[in-house]
This record gives C-alpha cells, sequence and structure tokens, in this order.
C-alpha cells in the first residue's frame, strides 16, 4: 500500500513549500517553482532539497516528475547533485542565474558602480552602557547541567498547561535565596514568576484598571522606559526629589504607591538611609499605600556592609520584584514578584491562564541552578570580576582625570562622574566620535521633576568582555572634558 502523506512528512529531511501552477505540465511547473524559490531566496545556496519520494509524496506527484525537474535544474545548473550529499541549492544560484541581482564584482546597470549587499549594522567599539553584564560571563556548564537535570527529572505534567504562579520549584527555591541573600520574608504562595521588572508593571497597572492605580510616585532619576511603560497604562507619576540619602520620602503626599530603587538609586548610586525606609514604611502604613522596590542589582555590592530589602520590614507594604537580567543575562526573561497577600490574585487574573509566561524549562533549571549552589558561587565569582572591574576604573580615573568626581561605585554594575555644569553633551559628543557608548545622566531625569539638572556620565563597567575592558577605559579617559573641578557645594544627587 502506498505511504500516506504523513508517513512521508515523518521522513522528510525539510519541509518545502511549492505551488505547481502555469502552463506545461507538472514537470514545467515544479520547475518553475524551484527556480522562483532559489531565485527569490526561499532557497539560498547550500539548502538541501528533500529526496524525490518524500516531496513527490508532498506535492502528490510521481517520483519520476521529481527526478526529471532535479535532473534538469541540475543540468542549468541551479541545483548541485553528489552521491551521499543529495540535492543541493548550487552555490551563487540565486544571484548569478537569476539576472536580478548584479554580483559585487560585475559593474551594475548603464556602467553604475556595482550593487553591494548593505554592511550589517556594527555595534559601538567600546561599550559602557549600563544596564547589561558581561554576556561572555554566562555561567555555560552550570546552566547546562542544571538544564539536563531538570529535563531529566521534570514529570510529565510539566509539558502541560501550568500555573501562571509559575513553577512551584522555583517559588520555593527563591524563598529560601530570597531570605538568605535579601533579608524577604515571604512564602511560595505569595510569588509570582514574571519576566521581568517591565513585566511586573505591565501586570500591576494593567490599562483600564489594573491592580495598582496612580498617581506613583517615582525617583526623579530613573529609567525613561519605566515612566514611557506607565504613561501608556494611563499611570501618572510624580518625581521625588533626591539627595546623597536617596530620594526624599518625606514629600510623599496623596500617592497610592511609591517605586524605589533603595538598595542602589538608580542610575545615581547609593542606598536609601535607614531613616528614610523606616519613614516610607510609616508613609504607606498611615495612607494604606505600597512601595515598590526594584531591587535590580541587590546582589552586587563590594565596600560595603550588605543592605537587605525594604520589604522586610513589612511584607504586607512592599511589593518586591527581582530577576536574574543583572546576575545571570536578561536573556533569560525570569524575574519575580513577591507579594503581599491581599495583590496575588489580583496579579494571576492579570496574567491570564496562558499569557506571558516564562519558560517553564527554563524556570526549572533556575530553580536547580540555586538549590545546587552553583548559583550563589556565580554571584560570588561575579562580584569579584566586577569590583576588579570598579577599581580598575577608579584607577584610571585618579591617574588620567582626578578632577572628575565618581561616585555611587560601592555597589552595583555602573558608576555616575561627576562633570561641571554645561559639559555633559559635549562629553557624549567626544565618545560618540570614538565609538564610546555611554549614557548622560539627563536620559535618565523625569521630565517634570523640580531638581536642577545635573551633569554626568553613567558608565557601565560590567558590558565589555575581559580582554575589551583596558581599551574602553582608555577610550573614556581621552573624551572626558579638561580639568574644571566641581565644587562641594555643588554635590546635588550625587552619593559619596
Amino acid at each position: 500500500m502506498a505511504d500516506s502523506w504523513v508517513d512521508a512528512a515523518e521522513r522528510i529531511g525539510a519541509d518545502l513549500h511549492l505551488e505547481l501552477t502555469g502552463p506545461g505540465g507538472r514537470r514545467a511547473a515544479l520547475i518553475r517553482a524551484l527556480r522562483e524559490a532559489v531565485r527569490g531566496g526561499r532557497l539560498p545556496p547550500g539548502t538541501r532539497l528533500p529526496p524525490y519520494r518524500s516531496l513527490a509524496a508532498d506535492l502528490g506527484v510521481a517520483r519520476n516528475t521529481v527526478a526529471d525537474a532535479y535532473a534538469e535544474l541540475v543540468a542549468e545548473g541551479w541545483l548541485t547533485a553528489r552521491q551521499g550529499s543529495g540535492t543541493r541549492v548550487a552555490v551563487g544560484a540565486s544571484s548569478t542565474l537569476s539576472g536580478q541581482r548584479p554580483s559585487a564584482e560585475s559593474p551594475g546597470p548603464a556602467g553604475h558602480p556595482p550593487e553591494r549587499a548593505p554592511l550589517r549594522a556594527r555595534g559601538p567599539r567600546h561599550d559602557l552602557r549600563q544596564g547589561t553584564p558581561d554576556a561572555s560571563s554566562f555561567p555555560r556548564a552550570a546552566w547546562l547541567a542544571s538544564y539536563r537535570r531538570a529535563l531529566q527529572q521534570a514529570p510529565n505534567e510539566v509539558f502541560g498547561p501550568g500555573d501562571p504562579a509559575g513553577r512551584r520549584e522555583l517559588r520555593e527555591a527563591l524563598t529560601g535565596y530570597l531570605a538568605r541573600a535579601r533579608g524577604v520574608r515571604t512564602e511560595p504562595g505569595r510569588i509570582v514568576i514574571c519576566s521581568g521588572f517591565a513585566h511586573a508593571l505591565r501586570l500591576l497597572f494593567t490599562p483600564g484598571g489594573g491592580v495598582l492605580r496612580g498617581p506613583l510616585a517615582v525617583e526623579a532619576y530613573g529609567l525613561a522606559f519605566h515612566r514611557g511603560l506607565l504613561a501608556s497604562a494611563g499611570v501618572r507619576t510624580t518625581a521625588l526629589p533626591l539627595d546623597a540619602d536617596g530620594a526624599r520620602v518625606e514629600r510623599l503626599a496623596r500617592e497610592r504607591a511609591v517605586l524605589l530603587t533603595p538598595a542602589h538609586q538608580f542610575p545615581t548610586g547609593g542606598p536609601l538611609h535607614a531613616s528614610r525606609r523606616s519613614a516610607v514604611i510609616d508613609w504607606a502604613r498611615a495612607r494604606d499605600g505600597v512601595i515598590l522596590e526594584d531591587d535590580y542589582d541587590g546582589e552586587f555590592r563590594y565596600d560595603r556592609k550588605p543592605v537587605g530589602a525594604v520589604q522586610g520590614l513589612d511584607p504586607e507594604r512592599v511589593i518586591y520584584v527581582g530577576s536574574v537580567s543583572k546576575s545571570l543575562s536578561p536573556a533569560l526573561r525570569l524575574g519575580w514578584m513577591v507579594l503581599p497577600e491581599r495583590y496575588v490574585d489580583g496579579v494571576l487574573a492579570a496574567k491570564g491562564e496562558r499569557e506571558a509566561w516564562a519558560s517553564v524549562l527554563d524556570q526549572l533549571s533556575l530553580a536547580d541552578l540555586i538549590a545546587s549552589g552553583a548559583y550563589d558561587r556565580h554571584v560570588r565569582r561575579m562580584r569579584q570580576r566586577y569590583r576588579g572591574r570598579r577599581d580598575r576604573l577608579v584607577e584610571a580615573l585618579v591617574a588620567r582625570a582626578p578632577h572628575v568626581g565618581i561616585t555611587g561605585v560601592a555597589a552595583g554594575l555602573h558608576a555616575v562622574l561627576r562633570l561641571p555644569p554645561g559639559s555633559e553633551r559635549s562629553a557624549l559628543e567626544a565618545a560618540a566620535s570614538r565609538g564610546v557608548a555611554l549614557d548622560g545622566l539627563a536620559a535618565f531625569r523625569h521630565p517634570e521633576s523640580d531638581m536642577a539638572p545635573q551633569d554626568g556620565l553613567v558608565v557601565g563597567y560590567a558590558t565589555p568582555s575581559e580582554h575589551a575592558y583596558g581599551a574602553a577605559l582608555d577610550a573614556l579617559c581621552r573624551i572626558l572634558p579638561a580639568d574644571t573641578r566641581l565644587p562641594d557645594t555643588e554635590r546635588g544627587i550625587f552619593a559619596g
């Protein structure tokens, strides 16, 4: 009995969609369809075509029809056929035979220069932007080992519909880890897995009436992306002034919630002072408000004692949000929300039954990485590596630009360079001309803040690979403004 289409499809090397239309019968139509697929780039040079029998079963034609079509296209140079290698698209077939695109070596029409493929957009020569860890440091071996164990031990129900709160294994692992490393008080039932801080904001402030409503107080300096996301959800934000002790929470008024980065203010640096931590908790209790705690890089501290999470002071008044974007990689898209009990059901409803879930296998892998101790070992290793980079940055500035102040270096993955008033724009222009990518402080300022603008550069020292870091520091020192010292009276928002 002849094989069914499904039987043939199970053995097919590659699916190939072709439409057999036009005059001349099935063979001529197949030849035309294959030529067009090569000419149009759907079948790039080197692509292996399905065997005669598989393609014939797929298209509903005789096997000899496919064999004859292949043979003719081989004779014309469109395809190649070698014993043991099958039938493939010939190298150069799409350009040299189509007659539509001149090669890079041949002149174009009417003597014009040859048409060349556009160059791939290149990144900066030296990347000192904040926000990403060293991509080359991802613990591939440890992650692979955890992934294998997770996959081997996963019950069958893992591969079916799951819990929108996230895998229990990860929520249990996070309960222990966050209590130990960050002073967070919670239980698995109050943790919801998300894909990062931006996803958490979307779940909390769903347009049309989410779990939380504005107005929302935010720090006068922070990520414009987050402010834009909130604005798109119809949430009005008010700007809290900053000083060397962090957000001035005594300025909180009629807001329903406040978003803070208390472990390491982003981007100016420095922790929220202990007295202000207590004050913001008192505000939340008095106003029946809530604090959103963004613990974006709380695991990386160098010259100070660990600063625990504000959530530990009152778990019913703080929504704690963390992720692996800085500790492992933003590519994993894994984060978590530690919620007061009254918000859990609302967040799960906003998340939906099968919407915006992080990969279950990635969740299980992270749970294993934490439980095995490999996550702690990686964080400790990276803490030492980033501290070394921080030290090299400080040493380079002391030696080559002692007039430039540097702040916010006791923790985190970036530092702020204090610049004289009016010099930030020229410094960024000089950086761009030398291929140095970094951020100016002005880009993070809330547009409605009543604080006086401060000039500075936000330098991420985690992003470059180890071998590229020295050259990046050299390029940075070359673009800094001349010796114009900033008076201590203009310390402003900068931490010590």
